[in-house]
């Protein structure tokens, strides 16, 4: 989040208790058309509680697993619909992630009985848990509440640094208040606790990290301490803590860890925490002000003092929060569509901007990857977390720097400081301030482009992009290195001596699939070329581009009887057995669904292919299934996979081969499919707002294809009119005819004046202007007959 907007949060709650209330209602309530709980269940990930747009806290439950699951919680966002029980409600949250979850840190929860057997120990998997009943459960930007099965009524707010919690205990049961301080999402090394009834205060730590270390057995590692501070409006009594199946009763101190186990998750019978115990009878509604901060103590009071101070109620910050994301949501102003169609648009708009994730203090410090705490860069406004590189890079962070170039700015400037503090090394996943190296390829050189070329200009343009040159052209010893390989491999670019010596990452390289590694390599060298023409570097422009052909190199004109593919190849140049059906040497998908991942140079592919006929009839088939019904998600590995990343560009290829009407009609026909207004109603994860952000572009008919590249492939609007505001420049669309069941562009005035173009300038971009469409129900063959460009090899 930006400076400014932390200012105004800060400088409402300190005018507590009343000017909260009494503050200017927008214009619009947008939050009021935003659902939360949209992709909590199928594998969204997401989590419903309150945050404010890219803070640090995410207040949200934490629900027990499902039945027959391993793993401690339900879902890696914390929450999952289909579940019942609520184990705690944690300070911090990771919108949309994969793995077995991150973050998730001291859960809190409300009990109605007395505590004499330790919560950690295996008899007490459920005993201090609460059944949910979603008809009690209500969340909104900012607010979540609930009355759980125990009687206990729990109002949830959060500011940027800090949670504010209401707990309404039953008169007749006693009253006690958990903190879970080892139970991370994925386990913990170490948490303390230390209860002081005569301030009212609870403090201690968290020591945890782990993302993903199931995976490798040598990455199941600590990165990160969270400090919390909460102070409490209502007198307690000490309960007392526990360490694995001991309770010590009355005890104002302890700690200790989950450890990561044998499997790299937290076992059964390990965990730490305390309690404290309120008087049902004279105190029966609680408050806690809490916050946090990852560099020390110190720096969570502070954070509590400036954006949650004494008085500061659950109410007054919901409200602030949910003037904020008014504010946020009101730059993308829709108009017209149905009231689903508004929520699914709104709710994904929410989601793809929680992240990245605040992480300096208020007094802009911040804890870096060597450990060491450091101050704000030059010009910066914060510093920010949780980047997931693989996902992001191909339209969320486009999104991100067009609304607030700002915080677009200050993410790439946070990614070249982890950078400095990780010995060069441009982590693929960060979590925190942890390098975690998940997924593959080198996603921030087309991050950093894609930030630039949509007008985030306020970081250091010139260093960052010295810095990922070297990366990219002087193997580094991580990079020769297989520790965390395949999926946490520690090298920013694992095997690049191979990649430079043979033109192609080959079979055996370190890596995680070699083919789709060249794929994600050659998106990352053209980023990279992008940024050296910004930076002024022309010999790295013309080189960088020249690599990013290197996808040829493993196009086999020949690999199977229907056509040539993008297929792995051996290091002696030879082809071994290939099935486009299978993930062999690809990362999560296909050979067939990764042959059409050349988003910078769709015309070069369409050559490779045999021309624009023969594409047509290849991407036909992709979409289709040979009865002619739709094949957008879930009908088998020859065809497209619109839940997940390496598939999301191909429906924009069709504006390349003269076909335009054809991308209308199937990113519609996928928005109609897997979108929905309901839990189950968002593709697979949403990986830090990438998938929603996908949903968001092309409802608008616009799409940031090319990595690093400021240019629109157009679609067609979902909604007759949308207004985008971003700072010095608007964009307005109309769209006369728009509907779910009208995608087809009959025409199209790009500021005032015709046009054939299925694309749109980075000068639109950043000058803004009028797009006016006329869309009807039957597709029109003479609109768009002008393909955008393609950017190859010179």
């Amino acid at each position: 989040m930006s400076r400014s907007l932390l200012v105004v949060v800060s400088a409402v709650l300190t005018l507590a208790p009343v000017p909260l209330l009494a503050a200017k209602a927008p214009a619009q309530d947008l939050a009021a058309e935003v659902n939360p709980f949209i992709g909590t269940t199928n594998a969204g990930n997401v989590y419903p509680g309150p945050t404010v747009p890219f803070g640090m806290v995410a207040f949200s439950p934490e629900m027990t697993a499902l039945p027959g699951k391993r793993f401690p919680i339900a879902a890696p966002g914390g929450y999952e619909w289909r579940a019942n029980g609520v184990r705690g409600f944690s300070l911090t949250h990771v919108n949309g992630t994969g793995c077995t979850g991150a973050s998730g840190d001291v859960p809190i929860m409300p009990v109605t009985l007395p505590v004499e057997v330790s919560p950690s120990s295996v008899d007490a998997i459920t005993r201090y848990s609460s059944l949910l009943d979603h008809a009690k459960e209500a969340a909104s930007p900012g607010a979540y509440s609930v009355t759980l099965d125990n009687g206990v009524a729990v109002e949830l707010g959060a500011t940027a640094r800090t949670a504010v919690g209401q707990f309404r205990f039953p008169a007749d049961k006693p009253a006690n208040l958990l903190f879970r301080t080892s139970d991370s999402e994925v386990g913990s090394t170490d948490s303390t606790i230390i209860i002081d009834p005569s301030t009212r205060t609870v403090r201690g730590t968290v020591t945890s990290g782990n993302f993903c270390g199931y995976l490798a057995e040598d990455r199941r590692e600590s990165y990160y301490t969270l400090h919390f501070v909460a102070e409490f409006d209502q007198p307690f009594d000490v309960g007392g803590t526990w360490r694995d199946a001991t309770v010590q009763a009355g005890a104002k101190e302890g700690g200790g860890g989950t450890t990561y186990g044998t499997q790299g998750h937290p076992p059964a019978g390990k965990g730490a925490g305390g309690w404290i115990s309120f008087n049902p009878r004279t105190s029966p509604v609680v408050t806690a002000r809490i916050g946090i901060s990852y560099v020390d103590e110190a720096g969570a009071r502070a954070n509590l003092g400036r954006e949650a101070p004494v008085g500061t109620t659950v109410q007054q910050v919901q409200a602030a929060t949910r003037e904020e994301w008014n504010r946020t949501l009101g730059q993308v102003n829709i108009g017209g569509g149905s009231k689903d169609e508004r929520t699914v648009f709104y709710t994904a708009l929410y989601h793809a901007l929680l992240a990245p994730n605040l992480f300096s203090d208020g007094d802009g410090r911040y804890r870096g990857m060597d450990g060491k705490v450091h101050a704000l860069s030059k010009g910066q406004k914060a510093q920010y977390a949780n980047y997931s590189g693989w996902d992001v890079y191909r339209s969320q962070l486009q999104l991100v720097t067009l609304l607030k170039p700002q915080v677009g700015s200050d993410f790439a400037q946070s990614l070249l400081n982890q950078a400095d503090q990780n010995g060069g090394v441009w982590d693929r996943w960060t979590h925190l301030n942890g390098a975690t190296g998940v997924m593959n390829g080198d996603p921030s050189p087309p991050s950093v482009a894609a930030i630039h070329a949509f007008g985030g200009r306020s970081f250091d343009l010139k260093r960052a992009y010295a810095s990922l040159k070297q990366a990219a052209t002087v193997p580094t010893e991580r990079d020769l290195s297989r520790r965390g390989c395949p999926v946490l491999c520690v090298g920013q670019r694992p095997g690049l001596d191979q990649w430079m010596a043979l033109k192609y990452m080959p079979v055996g390289a370190p890596g995680w699939g070699t083919a789709s590694d060249t794929l994600e390599l050659v998106a990352a060298d053209f980023g990279l070329s992008e940024l050296a023409q910004a930076a002024g570097d022309k010999a790295g422009a013309a080189l960088f581009r020249e690599r990013s052909g290197w996808w040829r190199n493993l196009f086999n004109p020949q690999a199977t009887a229907h056509g040539g593919y993008i297929q792995p190849r051996n290091a002696d140049g030879s082809w071994p057995a290939f099935d486009p059906a299978q993930e062999d040497e690809f990362v999560e998908g296909s050979g067939a669904q990764y042959l059409w991942m050349v988003p910078f140079d769709p015309a070069g592919l369409i050559a490779a292919l045999g021309g624009r006929e023969a594409s047509i009839a290849r991407l036909d088939a992709f979409f289709r299934k040979e009865n002619g019904e739709w094949a957008v998600t879930k009908s088998g590995p020859l065809h497209a996979e619109l839940d997940n990343e390496p598939s999301i560009g191909a429906p924009w290829l069709y504006n390349f081969v003269g076909q335009p009407w054809k991308t209308q009609e199937t990113v519609r026909q996928a928005m109609r499919q897997i979108w929905t207004n309901t839990p189950q109603g968002m593709p697979g994860n949403d990986d830090l707002g990438q998938m929603s952000s996908w949903y968001v572009w092309s409802a608008l008919g616009l799409y940031p294809l090319y990595p690093g590249r400021a240019d629109l492939v157009i679609g067609s609007p979902l909604f007759p009119e949308a207004t985008i505001n971003r700072p010095g420049a608007t964009i307005r669309i109309t769209a006369q005819g728009a509907a779910m069941d009208a995608p087809y562009v009959q025409g199209l005035r790009v500021n005032g004046k015709d046009s054939q173009d299925s694309w749109l300038p980075a000068s639109f971009v950043h000058k803004g202007g009028t797009l006016d469409f006329t869309l009807g129900r039957e597709h029109n063959a003479q609109w768009g007959t002008t393909a955008p460009p393609s950017y190859g090899p010179k």
